[in-house]
């Protein structure tokens, strides 16, 4: 399993949301670099980057820091917020991101999203959110009227091939991610490979989801309130 640390930009600062309220957002460190360069010493090689001004403007706005987290730390970086297009993801992806993560684009233009698979294959992550089992979208406001297979299949036939999936009821909240929502998509799914994200509170559950055999998880609130420690985050990690 690959266990990858998680940074959310807001403002050039460090956070974290609760639940995806912007209102209730902990600023952890106004370096981003630093705070970065913190996994990488500890053995970390790969980071997810979230801006959350970019999701929240439906445009890429951080870029400038993750690109100095990238240039002066030789690390590799998947990030999502605000790609909307295919010249987004291309943009990014030309500025040395190793991967980048499409939401809103998959439901909202799905044929510019099936673009960036052609294109750039597994570079290309799904963020899928699910809200009581639905494909939510829109801050988490809207949710799609589809079921998951009708919404998966055309990108699988596309070569989809990694979907960071979040639990919306558990993101930022430290209550443990919701791990048979993902030992019931890795069974339905058995092509797919999924990336855990959300309710992470200790190093529990870490092993919970390496026990099953999951891809990979995301940690990030645990890690900033110190429920759990880059080495035994590391102790999990195999990548």
């Amino acid at each position: 399993m690959i266990v990858i640390p998680a940074i959310d930009l807001l403002d050039g600062n460090v956070v974290r949301l609760h639940k995806g309220d912007y209102d209730e957002a902990t600023i952890y460190n106004h370096n981003p670099v630093e705070e970065a360069q913190k996994f990488k010493e500890a053995g970390f090689n790969h980071i997810h980057i979230v801006d959350l001004n970019g999701a929240k403007e439906g445009k890429f706005v951080n870029l400038k820091h993750v690109k100095q987290i990238i240039d002066s730390l030789d690390i590799s970086v998947q990030t999502g917020g605000g790609i909307r297009s295919f010249e987004d993801a291309q943009m990014l992806l030309d500025q040395g991101l190793s991967n980048i993560i499409c939401s809103s684009m998959a439901v909202k233009s799905p044929g510019e999203w099936l673009k960036v698979l052609d294109k750039y294959g597994d570079r290309a992550i799904l963020g899928m959110d699910l809200k009581n089992g639905k494909v939510a979208y829109g801050g988490w406001l809207e949710t799609l009227d589809k079921s998951l297979e009708d919404f998966l299949a055309p990108m699988i036939d596309r070569g989809l091939s990694t979907v960071l999936c979040t639990d919306t009821s558990k993101d930022g909240t430290l209550e443990g991610p919701n791990v048979n929502l993902y030992k019931e998509l890795s069974e339905q799914f058995p092509d797919l490979n999924f990336i855990a994200s959300g309710g992470v509170s200790d190093a529990d559950d870490l092993k919970t989801l390496q026990d099953q055999n999951q891809y990979g998880v995301v940690v990030g609130r645990a890690y900033y309130e110190e429920k759990i420690s880059l080495e035994e985050m590391l102790t999990y990690h195999s990548g």
